[in-house]
């Protein structure tokens, strides 16, 4: 595709940056337009699993996956939440590379978006500019900006999140819908947590009505720590919203004193209502194009919220590059691509909420023993192994 096809991103997140990133690799002109003054350290960690860590890997990044994250040698590794009896564990590490070709990461979301913006030359990333308008007509777009500027281009990314201003103007707008949940979220430095926790292991404590999860990032210098109970009155949706140390312990009273004594070395707690969202019937509407959270957010149980918005960026970079100056048909071919396979994965992810969140009895046991049975990565080879550059690539040499 030519350069001069010029692509707008709004938001400067996991998924605007890593569709600006792969764009630039595929030699399309990208820019991204982000509302924050100063990118800081927002959010906490998140795992990268192999079908997004492939992808990153291929980028030409300055910074690399191995120098600011932690490869994984045990995920998902279930306990019991009263004694922290194993249930079940994955074996990761050479089982990984063997059998996907690549690691699974754990990143502190700040340290994955140096990663990504790396690949991208610094005036490529405008900070500070709000969106809060936005025009198209058949041969491009019009995004409206806080301080008066405007921005024309061919294609403008929606990577604004999942409360993006732009959705509306793709898709249907969906209400959000109560999970019944609410999610907590701390960082304790790693001489500060229990050693077990500072082990390269995404730890899974699963109990009644809750389940905790933790996990090494920032090359271990801290233990990531996410959990989630029923939603309590006042909860709302935001990465900002404090908790109290306390009121989080007291969630998990009763629990292995391990996990006490690792939420109780936080210093600070947030602490939201998690909202789920219908999927999508559409990802492209004209020359505006949702990606990420803006089109299909996840509940956070699959661990494939970043991994999904990577796969857009990829894919979507794929169909710019292999169409031509036909712009309509490359954005035609990416919904056709990502739409089914976001879905699913949004399935998969409401799904594992119930599993994760059963009481002791025998439905609970049944689980565990399913967890324990056969081989343990089957039930995420479709996951791990697909590859979204490839399938894309398939897609796009079949004569239509």
């Amino acid at each position: 595709m030519s350069r001069r096809v010029r692509v707008a991103v709004v938001g400067g997140g996991i998924g605007g940056m890593a569709a600006a990133a792969f764009l630039r690799r595929a030699g399309v002109s990208a820019e991204v337009f982000e509302q924050a003054r100063e990118l800081r350290e927002a959010g906490a960690g998140l795992v990268l699993a192999p079908n997004a860590a492939r992808l990153v890997r291929r980028l030409d990044t300055a910074v690399a996956l191995e120098d600011v994250g932690v490869a994984l040698q045990r995920g998902s590794e279930f306990r019991r939440w009263a004694d922290g009896t194993e249930l079940f564990s994955l074996e990761l590490g050479e089982v990984s590379r063997r059998r996907y070709g690549e690691d699974t990461w754990t990143l502190h979301r700040s340290d994955l978006l140096k990663v990504l913006r790396s690949a991208l030359p610094a005036d490529r990333v405008h900070l500070g500019r709000r969106c809060v308008g936005f025009v198209q007509d058949p041969t491009g777009a019009v995004v409206e900006f806080e301080d008066g500027s405007t921005v024309r281009a061919d294609v403008v990314i929606a990577a604004d999140g999942v409360h993006s201003v732009l959705r509306e103007h793709a898709a249907l707008p969906t209400e959000p819908r109560a999970s019944g949940v609410c999610a907590w979220r701390a960082l304790v430095a790693a001489d500060a947590a229990p050693e077990p926790a500072r082990r390269p292991v995404q730890t899974v404590w699963l109990g009644p009505g809750r389940h905790l999860v933790h996990y090494p990032v920032s090359s271990g210098r801290l233990v990531n720590i996410v959990a989630f109970s029923p939603v309590r009155a006042g909860d709302v949706e935001s990465w900002s919203v404090e908790g109290r140390v306390e009121d989080f312990a007291a969630e998990f009273a009763g629990w292995d004193p391990r996990l006490k004594a690792l939420i109780t070395a936080a210093e600070q707690v947030g602490r939201w209502s998690v909202l789920d969202r219908a999927p999508l019937s559409a990802m492209v509407r004209g020359r505006l194009v949702l990606l990420g959270d803006a089109a299909h957010p996840m509940l956070p149980f699959f661990a494939q919220g970043a991994g999904q918005a990577i796969e857009d960026a990829a894919v979507l970079a794929a169909c710019m590059a292999g169409r031509g100056a036909d712009v309509d048909g490359a954005l035609a071919v990416y919904e056709r691509l990502r739409l089914p396979r976001a879905t699913l994965v949004q399935g998969a992810s409401r799904s594992r909420l119930a599993v994760n969140h059963l009481p002791d009895g025998p439905q609970q046991r049944a689980r565990d023993r399913a967890f324990a049975e056969g081989d343990p990565l089957k039930p995420v080879d479709w996951l791990f192994s697909y590859d979204a550059e490839q399938v894309a690539a398939v897609s796009l040499a079949r004569p239509e």
